[in-house]
């Protein structure tokens, strides 16, 4: 058995991320379906730990030390992207599907715990298999997985990891089907002219180019990264003050939450003041980079073993999870959101982000627009939600839940 330190498991883990690009690339299914390439490259470990257990040998052990700040790393950068700018760059059709996101991810939680119950499972279960990992996806799922443990949700990452992929492949599937039956039955069309948005996030400080008349720019390049990952490891180091003050309360949260409370306040004081001058690009690249790692290492580390005789409830609760998001999206967020052609590409993207990722959102819009014409809002509306917005208020969720049932 080869013992790997903090540093040998790092760079085993990103040796198996890239691996698991590499996998991805050659697959189409895989890219099709928006599979994200860590839980691709991190689950061919967790598949080869199980089997080498099967003959008794266990080939490697992992010294994850940094798995939780990585994961703490990940959410402070959403926190970061919770700017009171894109509420008002999106106006009032952004306040409204943000809150109809909300409901439905209690909504799913109510499900899964109603179909848990028949199986004698703990409520839990189908609080895990709701909007933890299909609102969530796979990074809230395995962040929240401890806490679900602790409460006795046995097998809890695995339940986890094994719901939020499911929730990806149904994402992908369901929105262009349900979308593309909106635009047909009621004859939707876009409006004339219509063309794609300006990204929503403002502009951010970008990284100059480099320069070959001298060290200037590299000098700036190197500034501007240092600062924003300055300001991450500040809002992780005071988030974690205010993390201890919720356990102190009695209040059950994942480590995350202080530092995404903190990144949110000193994101928008910097968007008032342009004190600090942050750069949201920066600090979603250093973000994406820390969440790729993180689930990798996650998953590397993963029982498959103990999701036996899970499969069924599992999967009943999935089932029940699609016919949720498909009817609501049929026939309440089309109608929410405007009852035109915007509104039923949102509702495609919708479908997406709500069982899957923001990229099975957006992959599922891109399909529509590219048979039936443009869709701004759509464009504007379903990444400020599912991207950032909606992580903050599910994890408020999750924890009301968590709490409730302890």
């Amino acid at each position: 058995m080869l013992k790997l330190d903090l540093v040998q498991t790092v760079a085993f883990a990103g040796v198996v991320l890239f691996a698991g690009y590499a996998i991805r690339d050659r697959i189409r299914v895989l890219a099709r379906y928006n599979i994200p390439a860590p839980v691709v490259g991190g689950l061919l470990v967790a598949v080869g730990t199980l089997v080498a257990r099967r003959f008794g040998v266990v080939p490697f052990t992992f010294d994850t030390t940094l798995q939780a700040p990585l994961m703490t790393a990940f959410f402070t950068g959403i926190g970061f992207g919770a700017s009171l700018t894109l509420l008002k760059v999106g106006g009032p059709h952004v306040v409204r599907f943000f809150v109809l996101a909300t409901l439905v991810a209690v909504a799913q939680n109510v499900v899964g715990i109603a179909v848990a119950l028949p199986f004698g499972l703990d409520p839990l279960f189908g609080v895990l298999a709701g909007s933890v990992t299909l609102t969530g996806g796979p990074a809230t799922g395995l962040a929240f997985a401890p806490l679900f443990e602790e409460a006795g949700v046995a097998g809890a990452a695995s339940i986890a990891v094994a719901a939020a992929m499911a929730g990806i492949v149904a994402g992908g599937v369901l929105g262009g089907p349900v979308g593309t039956a909106l635009i047909e039955r009621r004859g939707l069309r876009p409006r004339p002219g219509a063309a794609r948005p300006a990204p929503v996030v403002p502009t951010p400080v970008e990284l100059p180019a480099r320069s070959a008349e001298g060290p200037e720019g590299d000098d700036r390049r190197s500034f501007v990264l240092l600062k924003n990952v300055v300001a991450i490891l500040v809002a992780m180091w005071v988030g974690s003050w205010v993390s201890r003050g919720f356990a102190a309360l009695g209040i059950t949260l994942p480590a995350y939450i202080g530092a995404m409370l903190v990144a949110a306040t000193i994101r928008n004081l910097d968007d008032a003041t342009r004190a600090i001058r942050l750069s949201p690009q920066v600090i979603d690249d250093i973000g994406s980079g820390a969440l790729s790692l993180f689930i990798v290492l996650a998953l590397m580390t993963l029982d498959l073993g103990r999701l036996a005789g899970l499969a069924l409830p599992l999967l009943a609760v999935l089932v029940a999870q699609v016919a949720l998001i498909a009817a609501v999206g049929y026939w309440i967020v089309h109608r929410t959101m405007g009852r035109d052609y915007e509104s039923a590409v949102i509702t495609s993207g919708f479908c997406g982000f709500m069982l899957g990722t923001t990229a099975n959102a957006m992959a599922n819009m891109e399909s529509l627009v590219e048979r039936y014409g443009a869709a701004p809002r759509a464009f504007l509306v379903v990444p400020i939600v599912g991207a950032f917005l909606i992580d903050f208020t599910n994890a408020i969720i999750i924890t009301v839940f968590l709490n409730a049932a302890r």
